[in-house]
């Protein structure tokens, strides 16, 4: 594939991710209340929650300013590293892959950037509307990202014999994510898989 169809299929795929991503937000956001669940099956449900952290809600030291300053530099960065590598010559699908990682930060950024600005935060049972400006529940740079997807794939009991955890009830897969969380791993997971002599490469310059 040439350098130009290669930029423009980044371009296009970025693009794609994102407003995915925030049309499903968008729809949770106003048609869902928070903590609210809709079960889809027994492994699948919908769980509308809202957090400050990194990707599945993880948090991040440094407060919520620094990590959303944080995504924008990376993201920027990854966007320069994808223009450097297109013009590399790199392999499409590796490409791709940095495109997916770089689409759904940017996708959670949006989030941090002007939920705060645009949502309310209404009480329980209601669910968010848009707001004229000055009426969000936060400020620019503090909106907090939305996530929907829970996966309970597998759910057990610990005996009670065990001298560690006896009794509780574990769940794999029990991270509640969104869209943009979706392709940043699915980004990173096919990177190694599939391209990990080039990022091998990357660390024996290092």
């Amino acid at each position: 594939m040439t350098r130009r169809k290669q930029h423009i299929l980044s371009i296009t795929l970025f693009m794609a991710v994102l407003v995915i991503d925030q049309i499903i937000k968008v729809c949770v956001k106003t048609g869902m209340y928070l903590g609210e669940r809709i079960e889809i099956t027994s492994w699948f449900s919908l769980v509308f929650v809202e957090n400050n952290g990194m990707a599945f809600g993880w948090e991040l030291w440094g407060g919520k300013l620094f990590l959303t300053l944080f995504r924008v530099v990376a993201v920027c960065l990854i966007g320069w590293f994808i223009y450097s590598e297109i013009q590399h010559r790199r392999p499409t699908g590796y490409i791709v892959c940095l495109t997916l990682i770089a689409a759904g930060a940017a996708g959670n950024i949006i989030d941090c950037l002007f939920y705060g600005l645009i949502f309310n935060n209404p009480p329980y049972p209601q669910v968010a509307e848009f707001v004229p400006h000055g009426y969000g529940y936060g400020e620019f740079l503090y909106g907090k990202v939305v996530d929907m997807f829970y996966f309970p794939l597998i759910e057990w009991d610990m005996p009670t014999w065990m001298p560690i955890y006896p009794g509780e009830h574990c769940i794999f897969f029990s991270p509640i994510f969104n869209f943009a969380d979706a392709a940043i791993s699915c980004g990173i997971v096919a990177l190694l898989i599939f391209y990990h002599t080039i990022v091998s490469r990357y660390q024996l310059r290092k």
